[in-house]
């Protein structure tokens, strides 16, 4: 019988998410008590992501929400969190599966989470898109190839933001 390890990062990973469940729920139910607010950062890629297709092309790979003052309808189920946002204006219904979920923090209590299993797909899902961009296609004739050997700029990916820039001191 082969040795195997015990996937430790990963239970934790989950118990994490459970904490993230737990901060939602009590917000969805009570609002957010004080100074409270929440950062949450998920890989957009990520399979069962519903965010508008306009977003998702401004964050291919990952982005940051902020729940504090402008969110509505927060919903969370045992497996995803839906909330209304604003982006330019308009309302934007977004659903995220936990396991998208690649940071949460709630800057103030100075409270952080990373989710190491959630980073590793992600940043795996990051290099099979700059993979497939980098690749020409038939449909255009190869010019995504020939834009990158010309020197060609890509267009900007979704900014993340670090938490610590946030937090008191």
């Amino acid at each position: 019988m082969p040795r195997q390890s015990l996937p430790y990062e990963q239970w934790l990973d989950e118990g994490l998410r459970g904490v993230i469940r737990r901060a939602l729920s009590y917000a969805a139910e009570h609002g957010l008590p004080g100074q409270h607010h929440f950062y949450i950062s998920f890989a957009t890629a990520a399979a069962d992501v519903e965010v508008p297709p306009e977003v998702r092309a401004r964050y291919p790979s990952e982005m940051t929400i902020v729940l504090q003052h402008q969110f509505w309808d927060l919903v969370v189920e045992e497996d995803a969190f839906a909330v209304t946002l604003k982006f330019q204006g308009r309302s934007n219904r977004l659903k995220v599966p936990f396991a998208a979920v690649t940071a949460f923090g709630d800057p103030s209590v100075n409270f952080g989470l990373q989710l190491r299993t959630a980073l590793r797909q992600r940043d795996a899902d990051a290099r099979n898109l700059a993979e497939e961009a980098a690749t020409p296609s038939a449909e255009d004739g190869g010019t995504t190839a020939k834009a990158a050997a010309a020197g060609g700029k890509a267009q900007p990916a979704g900014q993340v933001i670090a938490l610590d820039t946030f937090r008191k001191k």
